[in-house]
């Protein structure tokens, strides 16, 4: 039998992934879908899970996985320095490296037969968009099962059409922070959606991921509704730089987010969060 690609080069080596598919969602953000070249095996992947996405001669980043699992390795990648710069100006064909998949996964079945809010602010929606597909395809498996999402701008919205599509099965709620003259929605911080969304705080599984204060902000908004604070979970983004815990980069005071998260309750994170020094 013939060895695989990590039998040969070891699981640290990254994998060559081409490619297929490229969509622009904003001004400095993209969408790619990598699937293995020549007799490479796909990642076996769950929602919440990152790999460490490398751009040959620049670099890799961690990034997380912004697909479908059951699919091709789905990607949302935004452009803010050299290497995120580098991958998402791949073009079809191209190929990237990829280490993993790292990290825990967003626990979707404890929230089966109860209600699950997903709240993503900005490119936070990103590592969530799993989630939601995970709910669309087992909708009959939830209650109540709503999607939260604000950006800045109206123009830095994830996944445009998508929004539509899901708003058919799910409560789809959007804001943003500043309007311009095309927006005729809400204008607001995120945590203001939680008040008004429809589900049962007792049967609630909250999945929660964005810019850090925005997390704080929508936590403090779903305890005020009575959601226990295990039962919320908060996807940490952090510097990481190596995806197994050598590093120490990501070191959240005694934890390591690309070893015991990204995915954490925020009953465990809240009191790190909340260390300036950390």
């Amino acid at each position: 039998m013939a060895a695989t690609a990590t039998e040969l080069h070891g699981p640290m080596a990254p994998r060559p992934f081409a490619v297929t598919r490229r969509r622009r969602e904003t001004e400095d953000t993209w969408t790619l879908e990598l699937e293995p070249t020549g007799d490479g095996e796909p990642l076996s992947l769950a929602p919440g899970q990152f790999t460490m996405l490398y751009a040959f001669g620049s670099g890799e980043v961690p990034i997380s996985v912004s697909g479908d699992v059951e699919g091709p390795l789905v990607h949302t990648v935004r452009a803010v320095g050299a290497v995120s710069q580098a991958i998402c100006a791949a073009k079809r064909g191209a190929v990237l490296g990829v280490r993993g998949p790292f990290g825990n996964a967003w626990p979707v079945e404890a929230a089966l037969g109860g209600d699950a809010i997903v709240i993503g602010g900005g490119i936070g929606l990103a590592p969530l968009r799993p989630v939601v597909h995970e709910l669309l395809r087992r909708r009959a498996e939830f209650g109540e099962a709503a999607v939260l999402y604000g950006s800045r701008r109206p123009g830095e919205l994830l996944y445009g059409k998508e929004l539509g599509r899901w708003a058919k099965d799910l409560q789809v709620d959007l804001t943003v922070d500043a309007a311009d003259t095309s927006w005729t929605g809400k204008v607001g911080f995120v945590a203001k959606l939680v008040t008004t969304a429809r589900f049962d705080p007792a049967a609630a599984t909250a999945f929660v991921c964005g810019p850090e204060i925005m997390m704080r902000t929508c936590a403090e908004a779903l305890l005020e509704r009575g959601v226990a604070p295990e039962r919320i979970h908060v996807s940490m983004e952090r510097n990481m730089q190596c995806g197994l815990g050598h590093c120490g980069h990501c070191q959240l005071g005694p934890t390591l987010i690309c070893r015991d998260g990204p995915v954490y309750r925020w009953d465990e994170v809240a009191p790190l969060m909340a260390v300036r020094e950390l």
